[in-house]
């Protein structure tokens, strides 16, 4: 099988799925070496006893239960759980009344908001990135209802892939909303989709920031930087083994392939010979990860609950494939870094919900939260759960 070769900082050859050392080469499989596959695995419901497995001397518990998809979750400034539920179009409050690190009361605090997904704080407002708008709303700390209604700040283009995450810069003058694809591979979409855009705290200035990133689902800041990563899902219909999802950095006016090339400056053979210019650019990601895995959530650890090693490094949830005769991902990875800068590939987790023989799983995982005494929650759209997960060292 034929196979081309780059340089990467940080790679995983797709086909085994073995990490190699860092500024070593990466293989990638020729495309269509394998036919594309539908192949989603049967949603069943957990199984009684079962949880997730992590690894020796972590634990996990059941934090939040009979949600309704629940993706993306941030903490208020006065410590309440603010969390989307996508398909209801809802924003959840819960609130630890007693101070025992686990939820006591749930309310909802906004409706109506079409794939809502990104929610920040700044100010007195509350952020909200729904799938046709960014809007705010007034917010005092402790509100579990919104003080004034809703104010749109930018209208976003709909259709294809739906998820708004948003994210301000550690002085929040600016936010940041990535907005992916409508297609899986066509060219001709307005620059601003595939993309991660940046406006103003009151919406306006807008600039496209970075472009070429299929489907940037996840947004998070790197501890003590302003530096941009990002959760991307690569497109599909190109074999098992193309092409690799991965995190990655965001520079400012960094292009990163789609739809003319991957991985950098291989040619989608869809597209090969267009766009040179753009081409010739495309950056290479930082992290990448087996193709059609969904990676949907990046977070960095920063707390000091978890062994040393996990500090600054990156977790990231992968949300399980459709698109590969042997399904991938369902589960939580985990990328060490060292200096500010990957130091191997993705690592095994949280996993348990795929049972590949059967070909069913009862969980995905979606999207990942620190809590403020270094626990991890771990939000489950196919479960409709929220996870909690510690480290005790038993």
């Amino acid at each position: 099988m034929k196979r081309a070769s780059f340089v990467a900082l940080t790679c995983v050859l797709v086909a085994g799925f073995a990490v190699t050392a860092a500024a070593q080469h990466f293989e990638l499989v020729e495309p269509f070496a394998t036919e594309s596959s539908r192949n989603s695995p049967n949603r069943i419901d957990r199984p009684a006893g079962t949880m997730p497995d992590v690894p020796e001397g972590f634990e996990v518990e059941v934090y939040a239960s009979d949600l309704e998809n629940p993706r993306k979750m941030v903490l208020a400034p006065n410590g309440d759980l603010f969390l989307a539920q996508r398909r209801a179009g809802s924003i959840v409050v819960m609130r630890d009344t007693d101070n025992d690190g686990r939820h006591d009361t749930r309310s909802i605090f906004a409706e109506g908001l079409q794939g809502v997904f990104g929610i920040a704080f700044h100010n007195d407002y509350v952020y909200v990135g729904a799938t046709d708008r960014l809007v705010r709303f007034p917010y005092s700390d402790g509100d579990l209802t919104p003080s004034g209604g809703e104010e749109k700040l930018a209208d976003l283009d709909v259709g294809g892939h739906s998820t708004r995450d948003i994210i301000f810069n550690r002085d929040q003058t600016k936010i940041y909303v990535a907005v992916g694809s409508e297609s899986n591979k066509s060219d001709g979409e307005p620059e601003t989709r595939a993309a991660i855009n940046e406006y103003n705290p009151d919406g306006s200035g807008h600039r496209v920031f970075a472009t070429g990133i299929r489907n940037p689902v996840a947004l998070t800041l790197q501890p003590g930087t302003d530096t941009i990563w990002t959760a991307v899902n690569e497109r599909d219909t190109l074999g098992d083994d193309l092409v690799p999802d991965y995190i990655t950095s965001v520079q400012d006016g960094g292009f990163y392939g789609w739809p003319y090339s991957y991985m950098g400056s291989h040619p989608d053979p869809e597209h090969v010979g267009k766009r040179p210019d753009l081409v010739s650019r495309a950056i290479v990601p930082d992290v990448m990860i087996q193709a059609h895995s969904a990676a949907v959530g990046v977070k960095f650890y920063e707390g000091s609950q978890f062994p040393e090693r996990y500090r600054n490094g990156a977790f990231v949830a992968l949300h399980g494939s459709w698109n590969r005769s042997v399904p991938t991902g369902y589960k939580v990875g985990f990328v060490p870094f060292e200096n500010g800068q990957p130091n191997g590939g993705v690592e095994d987790f949280m996993t348990g919900f795929l049972d590949t023989a059967s070909l069913t799983q009862w969980g995905r995982p979606a999207a990942l939260l620190e809590m403020p005494d270094g626990s991890m929650l771990v939000s489950d759209d196919g479960g409709n759960v929220i996870w909690r997960v510690t480290y005790t060292g038993r």
